[in-house]
């Protein structure tokens, strides 16, 4: 039986790999670098995924295309996700992967104690950098809603990804995170969240940061024990990881039944974003959104 169950679950793979291969083929990618006059022209780069008949229907002003961003994880390249971007744009969306860490930024260093064990300044840092890239955005593809995103990210990504929307639960229409550590989930049911947990020896996740399974089902949180590792969730993985995150996450985007109305209260502290982490001013090149990360297993990394 259980032979059985594995050839399933290793076909189910194949046949989720080569469909998102076949479409990726009508998927056009673009790399833009936008430079953030607020703060020293920081450069932020982006890589764009889209259809190309949806983007030539949205050119027309026949639709308004859905809009996706996806946040990397630490020292990893904004590139690195591909897989995930895909699906998006597979499904219509404008998936949008912002490029969050430059050479010049300070490390992300843990502070046990502190709140995010410290990591609070690169949350904000990603929030900020979200903000301005949407609103680049706004120029390069009018024809866009970018009033409901779909926000989604890996490990430090992910909670950047979680973070956001708490703090701007007003512009978040779906949360999908492949192992946020550090960030609680948010459970008052504004929007569904989608997460994919990892089996990892290194990668654990802090206390509190997981809802109980009845506040979850109450709050349109869908968790997925995925029993992959931590780093198996990006480019770099495994196809079986990969096909089975894709798999699952198209799925999710199938579904419209709206949540629950749900009244918002969002206190003064969560809503002021406050200072963004300071960095040193470089001039900005070509090749900035296009730096080599290097991926760490060390769980300060994450």
């Amino acid at each position: 039986m259980k032979r059985g169950i594995t050839v399933l679950v290793s076909l189910s793979a194949v046949l989720t790999v080569t469909y998102f291969t076949t479409t990726k083929w009508a998927i056009r990618h673009e790399t833009l670098t936008f430079n953030d006059p607020a703060r020293d022209n920081r450069p932020v780069a982006v890589d764009i995924a889209v259809r190309r008949d949806k983007e030539m229907q949205a050119n027309a002003g026949m639709i308004k295309l859905p809009v996706a961003i996806l946040n990397h994880g630490n020292t990893v390249k904004f590139t690195e996700y591909s897989f995930l971007a895909n699906v998006f744009a597979a499904r219509g969306y404008i998936a949008i992967s912002i490029q969050h860490d430059l050479p010049t930024d300070p490390p992300m260093v843990t502070k046990v104690g502190e709140l995010y064990v410290g990591r609070q300044p690169q949350y904000l840092r990603g929030v900020a950098n979200i903000k301005f890239a949407v609103g680049e955005m706004k120029n390069v593809q009018p024809n866009a809603d970018y009033d409901h995103l779909t926000v989604v990210g890996h490990s430090a990504g992910a909670d950047i990804s979680m973070y956001f929307a708490k703090l701007h639960p007003e512009l978040a229409k779906r949360v999908v995170t492949l192992d946020n550590l550090r960030v609680p989930f948010i459970t008052d049911g504004r929007f569904k969240i989608l997460s994919f947990r990892s089996k990892d020896p290194v990668f654990k996740t802090d206390p509190g940061v997981m809802p109980s399974k009845e506040v979850r089902e109450k709050s349109g949180i869908e968790v997925v024990q995925t029993g992959f590792q931590h780093n198996d969730m990006r480019d770099t993985g495994p196809d079986v990881a990969k096909a089975s995150i894709q798999g699952m996450l198209d799925k999710f985007l199938e579904d419209e039944s709206p949540l629950r109305p749900v009244e918002i209260k969002a206190s003064p502290d969560l809503t002021d974003p406050g200072p963004v982490a300071p960095y040193v001013p470089v001039e900005p090149t070509p090749q900035m959104g296009k730096r080599v990360g290097s991926a760490s297993s060390a769980a300060q990394h994450s």
